[in-house]
C-alpha cells in the first residue's frame, strides 16, 4: 500500500483559490495512479481529478473542469490539486487516493483535508 497525507485545506471565499497537497510514500509508488476525491456533508464521495495510469494524462470531473488542475512532482511523491474560481458547491473533505494501475481498485486513502468555500 501507499501512505497518503493531505494538506492545504482551509476556509476561502467564493471565487478564491487553494492548492491541496498529497504526500505519498511507500515501496511501490510506480504501481499506482494518484487521484483526488471529495465528499460534501450528507453527500456521496465523488471523483474530482486523477491521472491516467498508462499515459499520465490528467482527467477531471465535469464539475471542476477548467477550474482545477492536478499535478505531481518528478519523484511522484507529491501530488497537488490547484483549485481556482471556487464555489460553495466545492465545499467538502478532499481525499487523496492511490489507484492500482490498470484497475479500478483504490488501495490507499488519506485522512482528508477540509475545504470550506463561503458564499
Amino acid at each position: 500500500q501507499v501512505q497518503l497525507v493531505e494538506s492545504g485545506g482551509g476556509l476561502v471565499q467564493a471565487g478564491g483559490s487553494l492548492r491541496l497537497s498529497c504526500a505519498a510514500s511507500g515501496r511501490t509508488l510506480s504501481r499506482y495512479a494518484m487521484n483526488w476525491f471529495r465528499q460534501a456533508p450528507g453527500k456521496e464521495r465523488e471523483f474530482v481529478a486523477g491521472f491516467g495510469g498508462s499515459t499520465g494524462i490528467p482527467y477531471y470531473a465535469d464539475s471542476v473542469k477548467g477550474r482545477f488542475t492536478i499535478s505531481r512532482d518528478n519523484a511522484n511523491t507529491m501530488v497537488y490539486l490547484e483549485m481556482s474560481s471556487l464555489k460553495p458547491e466545492d465545499t467538502g473533505v478532499y481525499y487523496c487516493a492511490a489507484r492500482v494501475l490498470a484497475t479500478t481498485v483504490y488501495d490507499s486513502w488519506g485522512q482528508g483535508t477540509q475545504v470550506i468555500v463561503s458564499s
